[in-house]
């Protein structure tokens, strides 16, 4: 396995700048609002030849005066608790505070290898409080001013330094120094599911990965918007690799007016856009509302796998009553999937959990499936002679051929004489009965109409 590098420090000396240099990606928030970061981020980062796992971490406070509070720094514990090396991270503009070096004697006392870190000093005027930096007691700090990659290699060189230290020598490269003359391969397998919790704010996506994890990962709390960025955790479930991404929640575009809301909202919906499958949390005690519908109707038009979990269902009186409103409500406002996998649970409790990873695992099957072309096309002469194309101008408009073109989600290619003639009416019969007739219950299916035209035929109408 890859080293465990994990990033510490108090609020806003530059963090999540420093593990966006490092994975080579905006991955985590960056604001000037201290407590922007407050669970721990995950990411595959490189220097120079080195690999390792980042992990972001909340800003270290002394004395937490909050549940909050005290569950980020719970957070940030655990990841220098299991981390090989710990960077921690100071200001030299601002110099070294209390609260440095209370952390500072914190990390020497757990004894875990460490570099300190002295970040933003892209002007001479930080050289002096870099000298004062080294009475931490946590050797030569080393310079950098992670806005703008400067003091990488220097970084470099001192993770090298630990790595050799704090592991054991592996000759498959593994801990993060490939020998000599060898490149890192990649597996060639079947890399991990992709799953994004999504929904309102304060549904319990939070709470429901924990609980498919089976440790408090990420923080929870009553308090809406406690999750602000999407964090993966990988994890392993009945053999399967899966991504499990956790999620800022998504409001209505006219209540978000704060910039780091913006951010997050931005960060989750570009985590929709990667997924493979996305679990739609909505509350039972207030299903389904109309932004629900919004972010389901957002999944679908990225072309996502698309899983309803119910949360909360402990709390409903009438089960049989809620579940037949929440069906007549997809069925009336989501008709392009019809069929979409419901499932009900309690992910405080527990209860029903154990039923979603198996709808999971379906859904991600039927987006990846692929149907032969001698099939569709056999399909597609009985479904033209039941309810033919309307006429255009008064032409006939005549499909010839039906091929799928891709998956993820499952797409077709329809040749047809005249594109443009063909309504939107008859590309929703298409689709419908595409989904029945090979089995692609509550995924997006995607039409392309392409001209074919009859070679033998002088068509002068086009």
């Amino acid at each position: 396995m890859k080293p465990v590098v994990a990033i510490l420090g108090r609020p806003n000396v530059g963090k999540s700048t420093l593990f966006n240099r490092l994975v080579g990606s905006r991955r985590a928030l960056v604001a000037p609002t201290p407590g922007v970061t407050r669970d721990r981020r995950e990411g595959e980062a490189r220097i120079g030849q080195l690999e390792f796992t980042a992990v972001d971490t909340a800003g270290l406070e002394e004395a937490p005066a909050t549940e909050l509070l005290g569950a980020m720094q719970e957070q940030a514990r655990c990841a220098a608790l299991s981390a090989d090396v710990v960077l921690l991270v100071v200001d030299a503009r601002a110099g070294v505070t209390p609260v440095d070096e209370f952390f500072a004697r914190q990390v020497r006392r757990d004894g875990t290898p460490s570099i300190l870190v002295a970040n933003k000093c892209e002007s001479r005027a930080a050289d002096a409080r870099v000298l004062e930096c080294a009475r931490l007691g946590l050797g030569p700090p080393v310079a950098v001013a992670a806005e703008h990659g400067i003091g990488m290699p220097e970084l470099e060189l001192a993770l090298r330094d630990r790595f050799r230290s704090a592991l054991p020598p592996d000759p498959t490269g593994e801990d993060g120094l490939p020998p000599e003359g060898s490149e890192a391969n990649g597996d060639g397998g079947q890399g991990p599911l992709r799953l994004v919790i999504a929904g309102r704010p304060n549904v319990g996506k939070s709470t429901l990965l924990n609980r498919l994890l089976g440790e408090e990962r990420v923080i929870t709390g009553s308090e809406p918007g406690t999750t602000h960025d999407a964090i993966a955790v990988r994890w392993t479930w009945d053999g399967r690799q899966f991504e499990l991404v956790d999620t800022a929640g998504l409001r209505r575009k006219a209540r978000i007016a704060e910039r780091l809301e913006k951010l997050s909202v931005g960060d989750t919906l570009e985590a929709i856009r990667l997924s493979h499958v996305v679990v739609l949390v909505v509350d039972a005690n207030q299903m389904p509302e109309r932004q629900d519908l919004v972010i389901a109707r957002h999944v679908i038009d990225e072309g996502r796998a698309i899983v309803i979990a119910v949360n909360k269902w402990d709390a409903v009186d009438d089960s049989r009553a809620a579940i037949g409103r929440l069906r007549d409500r997809l069925e009336i406002s989501l008709p392009q999937v019809r069929g979409v996998p419901v499932v009900t649970l309690s992910a405080l409790t527990g209860k029903g959990v154990e039923d979603l990873l198996p709808r999971v695992l379906s859904a991600h099957e039927i987006w990846n499936r692929r149907v032969a072309t001698g099939p569709l096309n056999r399909w597609v002469a009985e479904v033209v002679e039941r309810h033919p194309p309307p006429l255009h101008r008064g032409s006939r408009v005549r499909i010839r051929y039906v091929t799928q073109s891709g998956v993820r989600p499952p797409t077709f290619a329809v040749f047809v004489n005249r594109p443009r003639g063909v309504p939107e009416s008859y590309i929703r019969y298409l689709v419908n009965d595409i989904r029945s007739s090979f089995g692609f219950p509550g995924v997006p299916i995607r039409i392309q109409l392409r001209r074919q035209d009859n070679p033998y035929a002088v068509d002068r109408s086009r």
